[in-house]
């Protein structure tokens, strides 16, 4: 017999609406929400109560702020370091 797990409360996929709310604060109208929600560059469904729908993986995909970081310059070759050594072994 295994040993039992602890039960772990799961977020359900899509954001809830006290997490809709606190993230539109002061907007109340869904249809103001919406709006909101959109203009941060998320991909927002209408529910049929009319109320915002936003899938919890996107809105980390998107408000994750080390996607939004550029990433590091690639290196490059020192070229004076090589442009002198290539002078040195030259003589």
């Amino acid at each position: 017999m295994e040993p039992s797990k602890p039960m772990v409360p799961q977020s359900p996929p899509w954001l809830t609406k006290d997490e809709i709310d606190d993230l539109c604060q002061p907007l109340t109208q869904a249809a103001a929400q919406i709006r909101f929600l959109r203009s941060l560059g998320l991909t927002v469904k209408t529910k049929p109560n009319g109320t915002p729908l936003v899938i919890r993986s996107h809105f980390e995909q998107v408000m994750n702020p080390a996607g939004k970081q550029k990433p590091e310059a690639r290196a490059q070759p020192n070229r004076a370091g090589y442009l002198a050594h290539i002078a040195r072994k030259g003589k």
